[in-house]
């Protein structure tokens, strides 16, 4: 049986130190607490996210070593540079938060459930009404065919989940939050952990104790916080 150091969700209350994480199952660090604001926020500059299935409590991760991605080190495969030259989707943020996550937490093919659940729907909603929580959206025409959301904190953007309804829509979506935030000089995006079809976009392992130090820096610098409407609309996805 797992011992977790528990979270109450009525006290402010620090996270463990990440050094305390579980290495089986990588990363398992605490339990309980809630999905205020507050605590969310606390848990990204930290390295820490919220994981968990319907039925369980809230569990919190930081595993080692961290996926991420440089914004000024993307890899385009050459199939994919081909494809988009010819493609007429176009990006937008932040115009539809709630859908692309309703996206993300639809069933897929091969999984049993979704970890998105009602809970936190309801949590990263309230973070994009604070200004916390976006979204890169991909459209053709009027269709929402793929998108990505996550947390933004200081100059750092912890990426959260993507869909795709469309044959290389969720990596035109990450191809798009990259070119975005690279033209504000925000050098990270983490993707949590690692998934090999992440690595073919130039995703990158990094050590825990590293991946801390960073983001460390970078949510103490001053970020964006409100609404990104209108900061994609230039993007051209035939040139990410």
């Amino acid at each position: 049986m797992i011992r977790l150091p528990l979270l109450h969700a009525a006290l402010r209350e620090d996270f463990p130190p990440v050094t305390a994480a579980l290495t089986q199952p990588n990363g398992l660090l605490c339990a309980g607490g809630d999905l205020a604001p507050w605590r969310l926020l606390e848990a990204y500059r930290r390295g820490i996210f919220p994981w968990y299935s319907p039925g369980e409590p809230i569990l919190w991760w930081s595993p080692d070593p961290r996926l991420v991605f440089e914004t000024g080190a993307m890899h385009v495969p050459r199939r994919l540079r081909r494809d988009l030259k010819r493609c007429r989707w176009s990006l937008r943020a932040d115009t539809c938060f709630a859908d692309v996550v309703r996206a993300c937490a639809a069933p897929r093919p091969g999984q049993g459930g979704t970890w998105i659940t009602p809970e936190m729907f309801a949590a990263y909603t309230n973070l994009h009404a604070l200004g916390h929580a976006h979204s890169l959206e991909v459209f053709d025409g009027a269709a929402l065919v793929g998108g990505i959301y996550g947390v933004a904190v200081g100059r750092m953007f912890f990426g959260e989940s993507m869909f795709s309804r469309a044959t290389h829509a969720s990596k035109v979506a990450l191809l798009g939050l990259a070119a975005l935030l690279r033209g504000w000089d925000w050098p990270l995006i983490d993707a949590q952990v690692e998934s090999p079809h992440l690595y073919t976009l130039g995703g990158q392992a990094l050590a825990r104790t590293q991946f801390v130090e960073r983001i460390a820096r970078l949510t103490a610098l001053p970020g964006r916080i409100g609404p990104w409407q209108g900061t994609a609309d230039a993007l051209d996805v035939a040139a990410l």
